[in-house]
């Protein structure tokens, strides 16, 4: 007798396959529409270059002009993207032209560069080189140099870097010609986030991270209270140093000099110390006998970006804000200037609109001094002011103001609703709402035990928040509410929550969805998706799908009609001359996206099939010869004499494989007739197939291929209880 195939919308995970009689329990690439699944739409290359590093936020915006902007920041560089072109717009912290500044080594690619005072570099920033001198007694010349991005190789010192180029020098080697302007572009960050912890008693060692470093113009004893360093530009103008084992805590950064020293800092012991001895950036140190706030963690190179009018701001987490003007004439070829009298030192920053304040989370006490930075403490400018001498500062004649939050030990994120801005620490979640005089902005908590896991892991959709936290799936709706989730125990029994800040949420209101990217276990960057269908969700069903689609920042369809979306890649360092390409990088790259379109991956331009796939839970056959009958559940062994597929939308070929099962825990193996090739003319298939149970997977492997499934049937009957 024929009967009908159905499932229940989205995955059930929560279950064995037994136990998922009736539903979908796995897939790839699929996603539901009016309850019935299909694959997803293809995505093709924006750009035709890649970005280097990874990509870590998209912000679309249109000027004033009507020009429509895309700005990208990676952990390296701070991109802008309209007509179809990438413009570098990263701001440049500092310039220098050397002077015999060149030495090479015959047979070697590294190239060292010489200046004339600290530099203030470490590993992996990035320089753009430029005014170039002859070198002698090198093969390398000024097409190697000149308006070429290099990644530093290694700092041998604080006067010297090294550079790599893409092939051994020939020449003899030169040792003391040639000159070139540097750009030091701004430091954003590692491209991934990693975490360690101390472990001991005494203070005989610890953890630096993001350290300057220097050396001593002249000796100190057990009881200076001052020093002298070859440079201290790159130092904060408060903080702490180390010097060989000693940590040492200042109030003044001068002209080299440090003072207001608090010697033996952290339990460490006062000692003498040398001319020439290093003195090491310390601010972010953990020493082996003191109390961290958890695990040590190495940020990775994060950016918030939004827009205040034709302005785009852009603020990197835990350092400086820029802006750009996307409206001049020529703005392209313009680079992101510091944000003049703003704080210097946040975790991200937000838009309010339309109100138009400026807001900066995890910011400094005291503007201008880094060393003040309260994670949990909020400045907003005043209103339609973001750049004056008094933006920040509060006054009973502008709106300017300040705010500590409560509950938490740092504001995660926060991003901007209908009517209202949610921010979240790492323990609760509070809306932020514009009042007006004589407050501007008032905070209510609304939820507890629910933070933000990542800076980039929430989204809003026609008045709701959704988000991921530590301990499940979150809405707020004008009431907190835990998510009901068919995934959840995959998820978090798989996900590595290390790398926290690499979890990002994306919203595709095409189809009603949003998604969450995450590392799974073993992994340290983005491989794995996780969708709940807000449009096909019910209380008493929540539409959930899990796959391996890794996006590292997403964006909606608003501006450019279509989602737009980054995959970030370690295994590519860029292609050779392209605009974008950096020479030595060793951070990987980004590809820009345009989603729903299409059928296939289109990747510098190579089309590539995607792969889609879903599979039934387990069902078996009562005594009546229906399936799942009362009482007789697995009871009967089945035969299965015909397949009658059934697609609602169907293009090229797809595939159906029987998975035939006696018991249980027996593994489950493939039909010897399956899979099966369907195409659009394909009315039947002759099975043959005998089973206590048996469940259904439907597939694609090629190019220009799509499937949505109708209700399939099958030709069944009762074949004993043996």
């Amino acid at each position: 007798m024929l009967q009908k195939v159905q499932f229940a919308p989205g995955f059930n995970k929560q279950v064995t396959a037994t136990g998922g009689e009736g539903q979908w329990v796995a897939g790839d690439n699929v996603r539901f529409r009016y309850g019935t699944p299909e694959k997803i739409g293809g995505w093709a290359q924006l750009g035709s270059i890649e970005l280097t590093g990874r990509n870590t936020a998209i912000h679309h915006f249109v000027n004033a002009s009507g020009i429509k902007y895309a700005a990208l920041g990676t952990n390296r560089i701070l991109y802008a993207y309209s007509g179809g072109i990438f413009y570098d717009i990263h701001p440049i912290k500092s310039t220098t032209t050397l002077t015999n500044a060149f030495s090479t080594t015959n047979g070697s690619a590294v190239v060292t560069l010489t200046f004339a005072s600290a530099h203030g570099m470490n590993a992996g920033d990035i320089i753009l080189l430029d005014s170039f001198t002859a070198i002698t007694n090198s093969n390398f010349g000024s097409g190697d140099f000149t308006d070429v991005k290099f990644m530093v190789t290694s700092i041998p010192s604080d006067t010297t870097l090294t550079i790599t180029m893409s092939s051994n020098e020939s020449g003899s080697g030169a040792s003391t010609s040639g000159g070139i302007r540097v750009k030091h572009y701004y430091p954003v960050g590692p491209a991934v986030e990693t975490a360690s912890t101390g472990w001991g008693l005494g203070s005989w060692g610890g953890v630096k991270q993001g350290q300057f470093t220097s050396t001593l113009s002249s000796g100190i004893n057990t009881s200076a209270t001052s020093l002298t360093m070859a440079s201290s530009t790159s130092f904060a103008s408060s903080g702490t140093v180390i010097i060989d084992s000693e940590l040492i805590t200042y109030t003044a950064n001068s002209g080299g000099t440090l003072s207001g020293l608090t010697r033996g800092a952290n339990g460490t012991t006062a000692a003498s110390h040398s001319s020439g001895d290093t003195v090491t950036d310390a601010s972010n140190y953990f020493a082996w006998n003191a109390a961290a706030s958890g695990d040590i963690v190495t940020a990775p190179g994060l950016w918030s970006l939004d827009n205040f009018g034709n302005k785009l701001i852009a603020t990197i987490f835990g350092g400086e804000t820029f802006e750009w003007d996307s409206d001049p004439t020529g703005a392209t070829g313009t680079r992101a200037t510091i944000l003049a009298n703003a704080p210097t030192a946040s975790s991200f920053t937000l838009v309010s609109a339309p109100d138009r304040h400026l807001i900066f989370f995890g910011t400094e006490t005291t503007i201008g001094t880094s060393s003040t930075r309260d994670e949990m403490y909020i400045r907003f400018s005043d209103q339609e002011s973001i750049d004056a001498s008094t933006s920040y500062t509060p006054s009973a004649i502008n709106t300017a103001g300040t705010q500590r939050l409560a509950d938490g030990s740092k504001i995660v994120g926060a991003i901007r609703g209908r009517d209202a801005i949610y921010v979240w620490t790492d323990t609760a979640l509070f809306i932020m709402r514009f009042v007006g005089a004589p407050f501007t902005f008032s905070f209510q908590q609304v939820g507890t035990n629910c933070g933000l896991i990542g800076k980039n892991a929430a989204v809003e959709v026609d008045g709701s928040a959704y988000w991921m936290s530590e301990n499940g799936f979150f809405r707020y709706t004008g009431k907190l509410e835990s998510l009901p989730c068919l995934v959840e125990d995959f998820v978090y029994d798989d996900i590595n929550t290390i790398p926290k800040q690499h979890i990002n949420a994306g919203l595709n209101n095409l189809f009603g969805e949003v998604m969450w990217f995450y590392p799974n276990s073993g992994a340290d960057t983005v491989n794995r998706m996780v969708c709940y269908n807000y449009l096909d969700s019910t209380p008493e069903r929540p539409v959930w799908t899990t796959g391996t689609l890794a996006r590292s920042a997403w964006q909606d369809s608003a501006v450019f009609g279509k989602p737009h979306a980054s995959e970030y890649d370690t295994s590519s360092n860029g292609t050779s001359g392209s605009a974008t390409y950096v020479q030595g990088n060793t951070d990987g790259v980004s590809y820009y996206y345009e989603h729903e379109t299409g059928l296939d991956q289109i990747r510098e331009g190579a089309t590539s099939s995607i792969t889609a796939n879903i599979q039934s839970g387990d069902f078996d056959i009562g005594q009546q010869g229906g399936l799942s009958g009362a009482g007789n559940d697995g009871e009967f062994m089945m035969k299965i004499r015909r397949v009658l597929p059934d697609f609602l939308s169907q293009t090229g070929d797809t595939r159906i494989t029987l998975n035939l099962r006696d018991f249980p825990n027996q593994t489950q193996a493939s039909s010897t007739l399956g899979p099966f090739t369907i195409s659009s003319s394909t009315n039947k298939v002759d099975t043959r197939a005998r089973a206590r149970s048996i469940s259904l997977k439907v597939d694609n492997t090629s190019t220009s291929q799509f499937w949505k499934l109708g209700t399939f049937r099958l030709d069944i009957q009762p074949d004993g209880r043996r």
